[in-house]
């Protein structure tokens, strides 16, 4: 394999990257950029036509870029997954949700699996990036590949690269993102590593695909519980009458032994919530419980209540007291964390169906989020619009509730008009603090 080594290192190889949504495309650009002739496979024609255009549709992947690697040759989208058999590595960034029963839906995978199969040929490099359960890459990736009659680690080269794809995060890229490779094969390992080792500054090999997979989910699973943590620790320090935003401010101060996590309306996004979730399933099939995980993922999930007791308690308290019913809401925010447009899993999402369920009016503003459709149960998902950024009008609300601070959001002209505010982002601040009419989470 000395030859594909080469090949890889000298960048004549072809790249191919199934999946162009917020993992998939920053991975394309990147081997694109890097002088590799990149192709993106999608089921999204609308997705296609953009990349095609040089248009992006991921607020992380600059227009400019793509256009330029469009025109130069370096990068295109397509529908037609034949096309696999012209590539000789493969990255596999497709979603990786939750069933309605919560277990795993890797249904994207083995989609893409088949797909890889259908056109495989000897010498492919095939890497999973998608997030999933310890074993999914041996268990179900490996045997399709080698059903198809080649021999793992001599025509066809498996390894498992978590994503660490961090949307919105303006220091952390593909290339100073440090990048886990674990092959089925030593080899496999080494092409893998070679591969990432032309996009990203730092690549670690691990000793298997499914020490990989594990790597991730401890990652989130770290952060679910951490977040949990102080998740509850804001509703003990709310019964105590303390600020818990001020308590974690002096705690931080300790260079050592403490790290800082921030409570929140609760979880959001295509990572935190669901990845645990992943490892927990996988305990469950081999009969224990994964207490952690479990207790952080009730918590996390019972925040949007909190909120909008939060709400309850600010109209009660602030000014004349009034019930929930009738009240008119404005919800700042709805994407799942600032300054992004994915309100994938968002806490913003239960927090206005429970006060829309307790009968208020509810409208929300994010310029980022100019629609999303609520559904609850199984009702058909209502369509929801964006107000415009009107601060003047926001006094004409009883309350207003901070669920995601986007750096857009004026503090000052927001607490002028405000006439109740509910801030769960700590967005006032020291502001904030002890103001006669800011309820913080």
């Amino acid at each position: 394999m000395s030859t594909l080594l080469s090949r890889i290192s000298s960048r004549e190889i072809t790249v191919g990257v199934i999946g162009l949504g917020y993992v998939g495309l920053p991975l394309a650009t990147a081997f694109a950029d890097a002088g590799y002739h990149v192709i993106g496979f999608e089921i999204d024609e609308q997705k296609v036509r953009e990349l095609k255009a040089g248009r992006s549709y991921i607020p992380d992947v600059p227009a400019t870029d793509v256009a330029r690697l469009v025109s130069s040759g370096h990068l295109t989208g397509t529908t037609d997954f034949s096309l696999l058999s012209s590539c000789d590595a493969i990255s596999v960034c497709v979603p990786t949700p939750l069933g309605k029963s919560r277990d795993p839906d890797i249904s994207y995978i083995v989609e893409a699996t088949n797909r890889i199969v259908k056109h495989l040929r000897s010498g492919q490099v095939i890497v999973l990036e998608s997030t999933t359960y310890p074993g999914t890459t041996i268990e179900v990736v490996k045997p399709a590949l080698e059903a198809a009659g080649l021999t793992m680690g001599i025509d066809v080269f498996l390894s498992f690269s978590p994503e660490r794809i961090d949307p919105g995060n303006p220091v952390y890229n593909v290339r100073n993102t440090p990048k886990i490779v674990g092959g089925v094969t030593p080899l496999c390992t080494e092409l893998a590593v070679a591969l990432y080792s032309a996009i990203v500054d730092r690549v670690l090999p691990v000793s298997s695909p499914t020490a990989a997979e594990m790597v991730k989910l401890l990652e989130n699973t770290f952060r679910a519980v951490n977040i949990g943590l102080v998740n509850e620790v804001a509703i003990i320090a709310e019964k105590l009458g303390l600020d818990v935003w001020e308590i974690i401010e002096a705690a931080k101060s300790k260079p050592f032994g403490f790290m800082p996590f921030y409570p929140g309306p609760g979880l959001g996004g295509h990572c935190i919530p669901i990845d645990p979730q992943y490892l927990s399933w996988k305990l469950r099939m081999m009969n224990y419980r994964t207490r952690f995980i479990e207790l952080a993922d009730d918590i996390n999930s019972h925040m949007p209540e909190q909120v909008v007791d939060r709400v309850a308690m600010a109209l009660n308290n602030i000014g004349e007291p009034k019930p929930m019913r009738g009240t008119k809401l404005l919800v700042l925010g709805v994407a799942y964390k600032r300054d992004i447009d994915d309100w994938r899993e968002s806490p913003a999402i239960p927090v206005i169906l429970g006060l829309l369920s307790r009968g208020a009016v509810v409208d929300y503003q994010d310029d980022f989020v100019p629609k999303i459709d609520l559904a609850h149960g199984g009702d058909v998902p209502q369509p929801m619009y964006s107000v415009p950024l009107d601060y003047a009008a926001m006094s004409r609300y009883d309350a207003v509730v901070v669920v995601t601070d986007h750096q857009y959001f004026n503090v000052g002209l927001v607490l002028e008009h405000a006439r109740r505010l509910v801030d769960t982002r700590n967005l006032t601040g020291t502001i904030g603090r002890g103001h006669p009419r800011v309820v913080k989470l």
